[in-house]
């Protein structure tokens, strides 16, 4: 089955609050998991992999927190999955050519086309999609 891993769910919870708070003020990871009952380590992970990316910016401090810095609209959910979990694929070999079944392999195709129709339809959505 298909679905998004909870890092991704958090981190897209977490873009939704950060754009949605008042401009100049910060959001920390402690504020957002408390309101949303997220695991604190695993959210600290996620926006500290999404501030290195430049999407949102950290300000350290005991009055720090958390911003967007990127305009949602700017960022599609292609480069948004990317940025928190690698390249994306639904089995190994769509990114990967270190499968031993890779020569003989007969679904390689039709999975590559699936991968290409995924990949399109996030390509098209941007975060702002989900962080409005």
């Amino acid at each position: 089955m298909l679905k998004i891993t909870r890092k991704a769910e958090y981190a897209l919870i977490a873009l939704r609050h950060l754009n949605n708070i008042k401009d100049g003020e910060l959001a920390t990871v402690k504020e957002i998991s408390t309101q949303y009952g997220i695991p604190q380590e695993l959210l600290a992970k996620a926006l500290q992999q999404l501030a290195r990316a430049k999407l949102i910016e950290a300000t350290k401090g005991p009055y720090g927190g958390y911003k967007l810095v990127t305009d949602p609209n700017e960022i599609n959910m292609t480069k948004f999955f990317e940025i928190l979990e690698g390249p994306m694929g639904i089995m190994d070999c769509s990114f990967d050519s270190g499968c031993n079944q890779l020569n003989a392999c007969n679904i390689r195709t039709p999975i590559n086309r699936i991968n290409d129709s995924i990949r399109t339809i996030f390509d098209k959505l941007t975060l702002a999609d989900i962080t409005y």
